[in-house]
């Protein structure tokens, strides 16, 4: 099975601003929401865009 064009994860650090279907990992502040995103980018092969300073979605195009 091949994914495309979906979102894999949300990364946040306010809980509020997110629902949905994905994975949501939470953060405790922006390094660890940076460093979280750059991490599930590569190990889900996709690509991390910033939504807000708070939240972070990784996408397959």
């Amino acid at each position: 099975m091949v994914i495309e064009k979906s979102i894999l994860a949300i990364i946040t650090t306010n809980n509020e601003k997110v629902a949905g279907g994905a994975p949501i990992f939470n953060c405790q502040d922006f390094d660890e929401l940076q460093k979280t995103a750059a991490n599930l980018e590569a190990i889900l092969d996709g690509i991390a865009h910033a939504l807000s300073d708070e939240v972070f979605i990784i996408v397959k195009h």
